[in-house]
């Protein structure tokens, strides 16, 4: 293989995978590790991948968040049924949290008016909820990301500290059977790594698009999950491995 093959085979890798080690690109690439750390190293300066600690990210995934007005009509359908999967698991009561992600305010468009705590860091999902007088609407206040309408950064993450929920709701960018649940942005994977750990019970919201998938920043391993609400496109060999995580799957 010739070096501007090996570079393009690299790059490729690093852009389907998300990231990748450098050991993994030695077996693959069949050259040496001080080969693929030489290659990574001129591969970052030419603009083609970032560094990280062992291997290489896709600059790919470091890009801005998607607005939420584009994220809303993105499988739209599968996420309606997602969502309406999702509000069966929830019961009079219960103590919820729903993350900023378009599923999520379709969850809360078509939650009954029951006796809920409902606390989220999305202004969509809170001014949904606005109308409904049996809920109970905390927000985590925090920085306004404009894209998507929801609160991050460290403020947002403290104010979780001062809760626990029953249940957790939350998307992602990509769900992988080894790697888990990540993000495309760093600041929406920490406020989501906080949500987990508050959680009893963590719920993901995933289309079957995002599965398969691994995205720059990790969220939570899939053994935190419990369960999964994702639509009936997802593979048979994804729901077997999920199976092998113990999570409950229920596809729409």
């Amino acid at each position: 293989m010739l070096v501007a093959e090996r570079y393009e085979l690299i790059v490729q890798l690093v852009n389907e995978k998300g990231s990748i080690r450098v050991s993994e690109l030695s077996e693959l690439c069949k050259v040496t590790e001080e080969t693929i750390r030489r290659d990574l190293d001129r591969l970052e300066e030419a603009g083609r991948l970032r560094r990280s600690h062992g291997g290489a990210v896709s600059i790919k995934e470091e890009q801005p968040e998607i607005p939420f007005s584009e994220r809303e009509i993105m499988h739209a359908e599968e996420k309606r049924r997602i969502a309406e999967a999702a509000i069966q698991l929830i019961r009079p009561k219960d103590r919820i949290l729903l993350d900023a992600s378009s599923t999520a305010w379709y969850m809360a468009s078509k939650l009954p008016d029951v006796p809920l705590t409902v606390l989220t860091n999305s202004i969509r999902v809170a001014t949904e909820l606005s109308t409904k007088d049996k809920i109970d609407v905390i927000s985590t206040g925090g920085l306004l990301v404009q894209r998507s309408l929801s609160f991050v950064g460290p403020l947002a993450e403290r104010s979780l500290d001062t809760y626990y929920v029953d249940k957790v709701f939350l998307s992602c960018k990509g769900v992988h059977l080894q790697r888990g649940v990540s993000e495309s942005n760093e600041l929406q994977a920490r406020i989501k790594q906080k949500m987990v750990e508050i959680a009893d019970e963590v719920i993901l919201l995933a289309d079957s698009s995002k599965f398969g998938q691994q995205a720059l920043t990790h969220v939570t391993d899939l053994s935190r999950v419990n369960t999964i609400v994702t639509d009936q496109g997802i593979h048979e060999d994804i729901l077997a491995g999920l199976k092998e995580w113990s999570i409950t799957v229920t596809t729409v």
